[in-house]
């Protein structure tokens, strides 16, 4: 049974400038993490809200999807 998860992922900058992720937040919706995604983009260093699909049950996924970015984000963010 395939089921979307919505998710927006925040970044802070430790002192060297590096961005730490914090933890994840699961939104109900596309809308949902968007809001989400906008509401925290003046007070982290990055935030970014994307979705996946896939069965929980099997552990298979298909890639995330980008839904919103906002700030500095690693580039290599898989």
């Amino acid at each position: 049974m395939s089921t979307t998860y919505y998710v927006v992922l925040s970044f802070v900058a430790n002192e060297e400038g590096d961005l730490i992720p914090e933890e994840p937040r699961e939104a109900q919706s596309r809308g949902q993490a968007e809001a989400m995604a906008r509401a925290l983009k003046g007070q982290k260093a990055g935030v970014v809200a994307f979705s996946r699909t896939g069965d929980p049950n099997v552990g298979d996924f298909q890639p995330a999807v980008e839904i919103v970015r906002y700030g500095h984000v690693p580039d290599d963010l898989e």
